[in-house]
């Protein structure tokens, strides 16, 4: 139909509509009652409108049509890990992450009888060795999905050291880098700490800028053929968490441009573990699977959603069942896969990422005048930020401005978990000497479950 039903109805403009909205508060004052602010610094508005925007935002390069369900697997012995992938791509696994604790591992065995045309295979390492990409790397070259997930700066973050010192990391991460053309940046670190969006933008912009600055001096034809990829956490703030990944996506082909570095990334995307809990647990399907949807949204490549009983319980059958079923849902049920940028023309959406992007870029400046990424690690300043952002966090859920259902909201105090704890949820930092302070991750709900669980 060629003929527009609407031209002859005169446009309503952004100005028309908050008059009429301030009509009808009867006296009560517009920012008082309608807008709400948050702690990226941001005013969300009741309503949003194109005359707003100088420009029409560009259709975003997403391709949410294509988006892979992840399971991960921990990898203890590599046949009991491959009998365990062979049956999650059965039952609809498209990517799988091997968890790999030992250098050691044969990949023969933990390969055997996936077809790498069909399944993408990433390999997230929990050591540094050039020897285990080296004799894998034919593999990843041949053309066949198979990736490495290895981060040395994301490791010093968390842990607070060096695998082993920064000269033998950087040469090994040289050679890996030079020989997979790929490298990884763990960003769920600063979300699971307690960062707000804006510094989870801006120091996964930084973390990545350090390695950019490192590999200045490849060649462009080599530049061009390294792929980053960023391993983020999804929160529960639904639309900004789909912000969160535009505006990502936005940042790095900009940084990326600068350097000659290919403009495309992918990201794979994880729910958060700071919201969930082990009292009235069935509630994390719900925020998981909202999760998930924010990331569908967003536009992130790989999803590998967060079994419900993580937090207390071994990896099970039935758990990794169940978040592998959530994602079959949104793509075979919920039809979340047949739209490239579904997002793309939501005002509100486009405002956000927008007023995200260009907050974290001018924190990331201010990060690079400052001495860099790893000069504010090494002074403490990264951590005391996020450390800032968390406890504001932790203090409106102690006062329920921030609610969790079933934990500090509507408690049901005949929930037992005591018997049930396979694993410890709580956080544990052990005593030992580090170069750094490290990032720690810490759940909102612990020092309540803490308390619930000595008066079981």
């Amino acid at each position: 139909m060629s003929k527009s039903l609407f031209k002859d109805f005169e446009a309503v403009s952004s100005k028309a509509w908050k008059q009429k909205i301030q009509v009808d508060l009867k006296g009560a004052d517009y920012n008082d009652t309608l807008i709400w602010h948050t702690n990226e610094g941001i005013d969300v508005k009741p309503f949003y409108h194109s005359d707003e925007f100088e420009n029409l935002p560009e259709t975003s390069t997403s391709k949410a049509t294509q988006w892979k369900i992840s399971q991960v697997i921990e990898v203890e012995d590599a046949k009991e890990a491959n009998v365990k992938a062979t049956d999650a791509i059965a039952r609809g696994a498209e990517h799988i992450t091997f968890v790999i604790k030992s250098e050691d591992t044969n990949t023969e065995d933990l390969l055997n009888q996936i077809d790498l045309v069909k399944t993408s295979i990433r390999f997230k390492m929990q050591f540094l060795s050039s020897k285990f990409i080296g004799e894998n790397a034919a593999v990843s070259s041949s053309g066949l999905r198979v990736y490495f997930d290895m981060d040395i700066i994301g490791h010093l973050a968390k842990t607070g050291n060096w695998y082993t010192n920064l000269k033998d990391d950087h040469e090994k991460f040289d050679t890996i880098v030079k020989s997979s053309y790929q490298f990884s940046i763990n960003a769920s670190l600063y979300q699971n700490a307690g960062a707000n969006i804006v510094q989870q933008l801006a120091y996964s912009l930084a973390h990545v800028n350090e390695y950019l600055n490192h590999f200045d001096n490849l060649s462009d034809e080599i530049k061009e053929l390294i792929e980053v990829t960023f391993n983020t956490a999804v929160g529960s703030n639904y639309f900004f968490e789909i912000a969160k990944l535009r505006a990502l996506r936005q940042l790095w082909a900009t940084l990326g441009t600068e350097y000659g570095f290919n403009t495309n990334c992918k990201i794979i995307a994880t729910p958060s573990k700071r919201n969930k809990t082990i009292y009235d647990y069935n509630v994390n399907m719900l925020r998981t699977t909202t999760e998930c949807m924010s990331a569908i949204l967003g536009g992130a490549d790989i999803i590998a959603n967060l079994p419900y009983d993580s937090l207390y319980h071994h990896p099970n059958e039935f758990g990794d069942r169940i978040a592998r079923n959530q994602l079959l849902v949104l793509k075979n049920e919920s039809y979340f896969d047949k739209v490239n940028n579904p997002a793309d023309g939501a005002y509100y959406i486009e405002s956000l990422t927008e007023q995200l992007a260009e907050r974290a870029l001018d924190l990331f400046k201010d990060i690079e005048a400052n001495g860099g990424f790893l000069s504010q690690l090494k002074e403490g300043t990264i951590q005391r930020k996020i450390k800032e952002s968390a406890d504001k966090e932790q203090a409106d859920f102690d006062a329920e401005k921030l609610v969790l259902l079933g934990t500090n909201k509507h408690p049901n105090p005949a929930d037992k978990m005591k018997n049930d704890l396979e694993v410890s949820p709580f956080l544990k930092i052990e005593k030992r000497k580090t170069l750094i302070e490290p990032i720690i991750e810490k759940r909102l709900s612990e020092n309540m479950e803490i308390k619930r669980l000595k008066e079981e």
